[in-house]
């Protein structure tokens, strides 16, 4: 099968097709024939060598993915051949899902509200929205900060946080104002002075931009979380996947809640751009510039 890999670290430019061997489900998984994947910020974060020489070279990046299962594995009950789904792979393989075929670790069906773009890049951001905003004890009658909330976690994190119940105000800047607006925040635009434009929140969920007024704003540092901040300097709760999804019930239950709301009209995927797999490397270059408004996805 085609998939995409890189064979040593370094720029997005290292980043080609390649005729590989197909994956197989084993127990409790099921195999995909891809229609969409996603790209996140991650796996630029690998390929670039950020994390260090922790994977076997030629590697096949990607944590999720949507298509139509053609393997179901020992165990799997409630999905057969020829089902449309979407979901992420184990993550404790860090990739695989931008491929021809991958194998899910986590998934539910594929809502018809969502294209196949907007499906195949939905997982890995309602996984990291629904494990953060638990963590911050969002629920109905809370007030919380989204800072970043134009970006994949972002407008994901707005959706869900709106469904239960509570008050969202979002930081970007001022040419996406309405863009945040629309999904259900509170825009405001972030910078100097932002404490002031806010006023009192009960959580901060942190994916983008400066942490140092945010402690201030949520008053604690154990009420703030962060998915882009790894320095440790302030004190602030950094959240991100150890395992696969299969060892996380929240990764399922995330899917599921956001599939049930696509379906009610409630819940939509922003795409800040659609690549087919052999321009992977431009996709990689727009994520790694920060600014890509919504998620980015390969067909």
């Amino acid at each position: 099968m085609r998939a995409l890999q890189f064979s040593e670290y370094g720029p997005a430019d290292l980043l080609h097709v390649a005729e590989v061997a197909e994956p197989h489900a084993g127990p409790g998984q099921i195999r995909i024939a891809v229609r969409a994947s996603g790209v996140t910020p991650g796996d630029a974060y690998l390929r670039s060598g950020m994390f260090g020489d922790r994977l076997p070279l030629p590697h096949v990046p990607g944590m999720d993915a949507a298509g139509v299962v053609d393997e179901v594995g020992e165990g799997v009950t409630n999905v057969r051949e020829g089902d449309e789904v979407f979901g992420m792979v184990d993550l404790a393989r860090l990739g695989g899902a931008n491929a021809e075929h991958a194998v899910l670790a986590a998934w539910a069906p594929r809502p018809a509200a969502l294209s196949w773009e907007q499906a195949g890049g939905a997982a890995g951001n309602v996984e990291t929205a629904t494990r953060t905003l638990d963590l911050l004890g969002v629920g109905d009658g809370t007030t919380v900060l989204i800072a970043g909330a134009a970006g994949g976690v972002g407008t994901v994190a707005i959706q869900l946080a709106v469904a239960r119940g509570a008050k969202v105000i979002g930081t970007a800047g001022p040419a996406t104002q309405d863009f945040v607006g629309e999904l259900g925040a509170i825009p405001v635009v972030y910078g100097e002075g932002l404490a002031d434009r806010v006023g009192a929140v009960d959580a901060v969920l942190h994916c983008a931009g400066t942490v140092a007024d945010l402690v201030a704003i949520a008053g604690s540092p154990d009420r703030v979380v962060t998915i882009a901040d790894m320095s440790g300097e302030h004190g602030i709760r950094l959240s991100h996947t150890a395992g696969g999804p299969g060892a996380d019930p929240q990764a399922l239950h995330g899917l599921a809640i956001a599939a049930d709301l696509a379906e009610r009209g409630s819940f939509t995927v922003p795409l800040a751009g659609v690549f087919p797999l052999s321009e992977a490397a431009a996709a990689h270059r727009l994520i790694e510039t920060g600014h890509a408004h919504g998620k980015i996805v390969l067909v």
